[in-house]
């Protein structure tokens, strides 16, 4: 009898619009003021958990790090590193193309896979024994007044506007599942201040945070979105978690 075939994983994001909203992203950092607070604190934060553990990594991949200071970093340090980013065709969820890293870093690109437990298990498998992999996505708890704001504009017929996230719990059981030695788990937030509902989704755009979910809602109407700007209100403070997920490869 031939085995069964492994489950498919739910297609909640859309490969095709993932790509494009990277693509996005990379072309609007090219502007002197593109906002990249976002990656500019994972980027510290692994560095900061590297300092800590007297991690010195030699070989390195460094995986989502559109603005490359990771890798710098790094590289000043000793290490040879590999950066690799999906909009280029990078797959995290097929085995990657090598192995034998001692470390594995891997900064927002893990939130908008179909396959995460997936994606994790072949970063796992990319370690050499003894390694360290470090994962930092947007995690549950994100963008609670835009949220509100989307509630308002579609009124008693919400829509699938904005991203479904990994709390704490969901991330230390997806780490156990994937086989992560030592697992750890934690979040923080970050808590942006903004003009207009406007300015917020044009930071979203630069970061590569837009929609790419496969089903998404349609556009909102213009009264909707006069209702959604309203709701959203000015010099209003948004807060961003970020869900970070460390282990080893034993």
């Amino acid at each position: 009898m031939s085995s069964a075939s492994p489950p498919v994983p739910p297609q909640v994001f859309a490969p095709a619009r993932r790509i494009a909203a990277r693509h996005r992203a990379a072309a609007l950092q090219a502007r002197p003021d593109a906002a990249r607070y976002l990656l500019d604190d994972m980027v510290e934060d692994v560095l900061e958990r590297l300092a800590f553990l007297r991690v010195e990594p030699q070989r390195a991949l460094v995986i989502g790090d559109r603005t490359g200071a990771l890798a710098r970093a790094l590289r000043q340090q000793g290490a040879a590193v590999t950066e690799a980013e999906p909009a280029d065709g990078f797959a995290e969820e097929r085995p990657l193309p090598d192995s034998g890293f001692d470390l594995i870093a891997s900064l927002g690109a893990l939130d908008t896979v179909n396959d995460l437990p997936g994606a994790l298990i072949h970063i796992r498998t990319a370690l050499s024994p003894g390694g360290l992999a470090i994962a930092s996505l947007m995690g549950a708890g994100c963008l609670p007044q835009l949220r509100a704001a989307m509630l308002a504009a579609d009124g008693d017929r919400p829509a699938p506007r904005l991203h479904p996230m990994v709390d704490v719990r969901a991330g230390g059981q997806l780490l156990q599942r994937a086989g992560w030695a030592d697992p750890v788990v934690d979040s923080r937030s970050l808590d942006v201040r903004f003009r207009s509902l406007d300015s917020l989704v044009a930071d979203l755009r630069a970061q590569g945070l837009s929609n790419v979910l496969a089903r998404s809602g349609p556009p909102l109407s213009r009264s909707a979105l006069a209702a959604a700007r309203a709701a959203f209100g000015t010099r209003t403070v948004e807060r961003f978690e970020i869900l970070t997920l460390s282990g080893w490869r034993r």
